[in-house]
């Protein structure tokens, strides 16, 4: 009996890149190409990407200033109103061409599922280098939450080791503090697993930063940091033959053990009666009342 071969994500690489890429069109396919108002377009909400260098923006802004947008956006019809569109991929020329005072945008409809939208978003970005570790990470976990992806799934249609995509999906149980500095780019990923479940992860982060520390550096800092100190050894107190004598003739008298602590260079101190039976409380007791 023939198995039915495993479904691989969405309509597939090829199909999905082909409305997103650089490269000349599709012979075969008739082009869909418009001019959509700007203020008709919606980013998508399920954008991986959550930060956008200001310093690319402001350079992309001038770009399309002078000589407009080069590559039109991909965009689907927004599926709860009418008129409207969903960034699938170019959000940073959309920002880009609001900020050029741009009336209208070209763009390619094409029609996509959440789960491709998604994959969409995802796929340019990574192939473009263009998401920061945190970004990235968090548009995996979106994938295996949402639409039920599986690493392997993700792994095997990005390009990525199933490893990869769990090391990216580690980092985001890092405390915020961390994922700041990754977003940043201030710390590596390389850095930020070594410090995956240590309880001092903020701080340790900081430093590896301020020291400019290695990835091997990181970790040996990492490990030290989670190894407990040796407790000091206990100083043990001497008593003087005075003292001893004391608690030889009380114990004698008494018929139970018994520790004097005198503090030093002082007049007070205590005495403990280590007594094995409530019959012998009950005689210290009527010792000291004095029945």
């Amino acid at each position: 009996m023939s198995k039915t071969p495993t479904r691989g994500l969405g309509r597939g690489l090829s199909s999905l890149m082909s409305d997103v890429s650089a490269s000349a069109p599709d012979q075969n396919r008739p082009s869909t190409e418009r001019f959509i108002p700007i203020d008709q377009i919606y980013p998508n909400p399920h954008q991986p990407r959550r930060t956008f260098d200001e310093s690319a923006l402001a350079d992309l802004t001038a770009s399309i200033s002078e000589k407009g947008i080069i590559q039109p956006l991909i965009l689907r019809r927004k599926p709860s109103a009418s008129g409207q569109y969903e960034i699938v991929a170019g959000e940073r020329r959309w920002r880009a061409s609001q900020r050029a005072k741009l009336h209208e945008v070209p763009a390619i409809i094409r029609e996509f599922t959440d789960v491709e939208v998604l994959e969409v978003a995802i796929i340019e970005n990574i192939q473009r280098s263009d998401l920061n570790p945190i970004d990235e990470a968090a548009g995996y976990k979106q994938l295996m939450e949402k639409f039920g992806r599986t690493q392997e799934e993700m792994g095997t249609a990005l390009g990525k080791s199933r490893s990869h995509i769990a090391n990216s999906v580690r980092l985001l149980t890092l405390p915020e503090t961390v994922q700041d500095l990754l977003s940043k780019g201030d710390l590596t990923p390389g850095h930020a697993r070594t410090l995956v479940g240590h309880p001092k992860a903020g701080a340790l982060a900081a430093e590896i930063v301020k020291k400019g520390l290695s990835v091997r550096a990181a970790e040996k800092l990492a490990k030290t940091a989670k190894e407990p100190k040796p407790a000091a050894p206990r100083k043990s107190k001497t008593k003087d033959a005075d003292t001893l004598q004391i608690e030889n003739d009380l114990a004698a008298h008494l018929g139970m053990k018994v520790k004097i602590d005198h503090a030093d260079g002082k007049e007070n101190g205590q005495i403990v009666l280590h007594y094995r039976s409530l019959e012998q409380l009950d005689d210290v007791l009527r010792l000291l009342s004095g029945s």
